[in-house]
């Protein structure tokens, strides 16, 4: 795809605006977006994309919940929770551990959930379907009994046996 206003060089800069459920599009190359006027914000171009970076422009503004007892810092490696918000990665495998309790707002900032509950391959995944099927139908029966709905905790206690006994 080449820009939209030069015509010459290949798009590497991808504007995409929705307003009121109206979506604009506008495809640049990096020059013409310098020069860009329309444009709400400032770009700051980077010759490569940072993950890192990505990742530690994410924790601006996310509370970091560590217990005053322990120091956010890691055992293993010495990375302290704000040494890794600058440069957006671990110095080590335990850090994920040192942090675990200050990770879990960035996560749920960055996936939508703190759990992970991808996709599974049919041909794997026919246990886990049954599980994850399991589990939603115990957290309906358990909302039915708080609700005292007892004919509906009845079927899906009996929908939760098949499927138990299935698996």
């Amino acid at each position: 795809m080449y820009c939209e206003e030069c015509q010459k060089r290949p798009a590497t800069v991808h504007f995409t605006q929705i307003v009121n459920n109206k979506k604009t599009e506008l495809h640049l190359c990096e020059e013409c977006a310098r020069h860009h006027q329309e444009f709400p914000f400032s770009f700051n171009f980077e010759p490569n994309f940072s993950i890192h970076k990505f990742l530690a422009g994410l924790l601006d503004g996310v509370p970091v919940e560590v217990p005053a007892v322990e120091t956010p810092q890691c055992p293993n490696c010495g990375l302290t929770y704000g040494q890794f918000g600058q440069i957006g990665r671990f110095g080590c495998s335990e850090c994920y551990r040192a942090f675990g309790r200050g990770l879990e707002p960035l996560i749920r900032r960055v996936q939508g959930n703190d759990r992970h509950t991808g996709k599974v391959p049919r041909r794997a995944g026919g246990k886990l379907s049954f599980k994850r099927e399991i589990e939603k139908l115990r957290a309906e029966l358990q909302e039915a009994v708080r609700q005292e709905a007892y004919e509906r905790a009845a079927e899906l206690r009996d929908r939760i046996r098949r499927l138990e006994q299935e698996l």
